[in-house]
């Protein structure tokens, strides 16, 4: 079998593929657990450039911090010199303020029957106008019971009627669908 490429050697003591139980993984390798033999070295106050491992290593713990591989997947591997635990913190902070600004879709129901009469029909169209103003999404639908699913098109009608009683405020993102005993349809808020 001469001419495979061996795959990288595991840590000492460990077999391939065998995690230590209740040790988490770490999400980067660091320091002596870097296998590559060439990495390219970036950080605060040290010179960019591709280094030998043992010399950025030795470059590392001149400065007192870690050499941490931050982009593994390229060749050589990117390293930095950094201080380890400051570097998680960091990306964990950026993942939580990544998060917090990912928007946020609300969906707020309204339930109609096949039969709803104008001031219950009013009194909803209202909520769906205070909830498509605070920007989230209303989904409205009509729900037959029993032998209801005959009118059919009353409720086509009724939610086509809501979609354009709500034209100023928000916009149909789809047409009445009927899903078994359920036709509903998705009004968003207009862009403002």
């Amino acid at each position: 079998m001469g001419g495979q490429a061996k795959p990288p050697r595991p840590p000492k003591g460990l077999k391939a593929g065998f995690k230590r139980p209740g040790v988490k993984e770490e999400q980067h390798k660091i320091n002596d657990r870097i296998w590559a033999k060439r990495v390219r070295v970036v950080g605060e106050g040290i010179e960019a450039g591709v280094y030998d491992i043992k010399d950025a290593l030795k470059m590392a713990v001149e400065v007192g911090l870690d050499l941490v591989e931050i982009a593994p997947n390229v060749d050589p591997p990117v390293c930095k010199i950094v201080d380890y635990g400051k570097f998680l913190y960091e990306q964990k902070k950026k993942a939580k303020e990544m998060k917090a600004k990912a928007a946020k879709v609300v969906i707020k129901d309204i339930r109609f029957g096949p039969h709803t009469d104008e001031h219950d029909f009013n009194f909803k169209k209202n909520h769906a106008i205070k909830f498509l103003q605070e920007g989230s999404k209303v989904k409205a639908y009509v729900f037959f019971r029993g032998r209801e699913i005959v009118f059919k098109e009353q409720g086509t009608i009724l939610l086509l009627k809501f979609a354009s009683e709500l034209e100023e405020f928000g916009k149909a993102e789809q047409l009445p669908i009927l899903e078994g005993k359920k036709m509903q349809m998705v009004i968003g808020p207009k862009k403002k």
